[in-house]
């Protein structure tokens, strides 16, 4: 049998429905309210550690805004009515400068402005006059998944696929290679395409079986 790994394939686009929410209720309603119309503040910075999934919200954000009929510019580097900047932190000079513009233009205009980094604005190494803008709005640290959250979301997921995920299994690939989400969802998914071919169901004896390629 071929090696498991072999058949991820690449993640589907973004979605809010995909996201796993966990502690992040309060940064998902700003979210749902900006996307509605109805929020007071329309710029939000979110910072957290890499693999946190900041990167995922932003982009399914962004996809929501364009299905609701809203221009998007990604980057942070153009001004649009919805403008999605992630690795802020990243920033250069040149960028910084522009992503200044942006920012003030976006804001000005009553846009909505979404940006993430991976320290809070006071931390972040950008010039002062940027660092001061991200902390205009409003601020949240993205709060990581316990455990426990990726455990719950995963059996969501393969009772959507049509087959229930045994704790045993659950532990076992949380124990196994990337533990971001994304990953393990692809891996779920992939399981299912070769337990499907195997004609066995996804217990811990195949999913061995199948990580090791045998």
């Amino acid at each position: 049998m071929r090696q498991l790994l072999l058949d991820i394939r690449p993640p589907a686009r973004p979605e809010l429905a995909r996201f796993v929410v966990g502690r992040n209720d309060e940064l998902m309603a700003q979210l749902a309210a900006m996307l509605a119309g109805t929020a007071t503040e329309r710029a939000v910075y979110v910072w957290g550690a890499p693999g946190s999934g900041k990167s995922y919200l932003l982009e399914a954000w962004a996809h929501a805004c364009e299905l609701a009929g809203r221009r998007v510019a990604r980057g942070g580097l153009e001004a649009a009515p919805v403008v999605v900047a992630d690795g802020v932190d990243n920033w250069d000079a040149e960028q910084q400068a522009a992503g200044f513009a942006v920012y003030n233009q976006v804001r000005d205009a009553g846009g909505g402005w979404l940006g993430a980094g991976r320290s809070a604005p006071a931390d972040v190494p950008l010039m002062p006059e940027l660092r001061t803008r991200l902390g205009w709005g409003l601020v949240f640290q993205m709060a990581p998944l316990t455990d426990a959250d990726k455990q719950a979301a995963m059996a969501r997921h393969a009772e959507s696929l049509g087959f229930r995920l045994e704790p045993a299994v659950a532990d076992y690939l949380l124990t196994r290679g990337a533990r971001d989400m994304q990953s393990l969802l692809a891996m779920l998914e992939a399981l299912d395409r070769a337990s499907l071919e195997a004609q066995r169901p996804i217990t811990l004896p195949l999913v061995r079986q199948l990580l090791a390629g045998s």
